[in-house]
């Protein structure tokens, strides 16, 4: 590869990272062709990008990224290494805890998840767990939400439980 081509893959790479805010880095070597295939059909699916980087390469697009840290990953960047990009941050660990109920791999390197750093495969349960930024919002609206209802709930079923009252007052008063 020419240092013009490795350019363009760095320039490309650098512009996917800036404009995901998940990724994940694995490691899918080891996995036999026919097994290989098959998990990028899972990934395919789940409308997940895999591609296959090498490593400087990557470490290089990663330093061009402005306004992202990507340091804590460097160390994870040796070996085999394969990058997820995708707008969910735990649907790639929900598959690849799924896929690895039948084979070994593949192994999480590390992760960038909504602005933070994941590194290790030790991480796979809780990444899998992540809500997103979008469904926090959600269940903070909810809970925000709840008191009011119950407010407006009580007021509405005690002005009916007043009417009735008065009514039968005002009907004992007139006997």
């Amino acid at each position: 590869m020419t240092r013009g081509e490795k350019n363009q893959v760095i320039d490309a790479l650098a512009v996917r990272l800036s404009e995901n805010d998940n990724f994940y880095l694995t490691d899918i070597s080891e996995l036999t062709v026919e097994d290989s295939n098959s998990l990028r059909g899972v990934f395919h699916e789940k409308g997940l990008k895999v591609e296959v980087v090498k490593n400087t390469l990557l470490q290089k697009a990663m330093e061009k990224v402005e306004g992202k840290n990507f340091d804590e990953l460097y160390p994870t960047l040796v070996g085999s290494t394969s990058i997820l990009f995708t707008e969910s941050g735990s649907l790639p660990a929900k598959v690849i805890k799924d896929f690895r109920k039948k084979f070994p791999k593949p192994v999480l390197k590390g992760a960038f998840v909504e602005e933070s750093v994941y590194v290790g495969d030790d991480m796979l349960d809780f990444l899998s767990s992540v809500k997103s930024k979008n469904e926090l919002i959600a269940d903070v609206v909810a809970l925000l939400q709840s008191p009011a209802k119950n407010v407006i709930s009580s007021l509405q079923s005690g002005g009916q439980t007043l009417v009735g009252l008065l009514k039968t007052l005002s009907e004992k008063e007139g006997n």
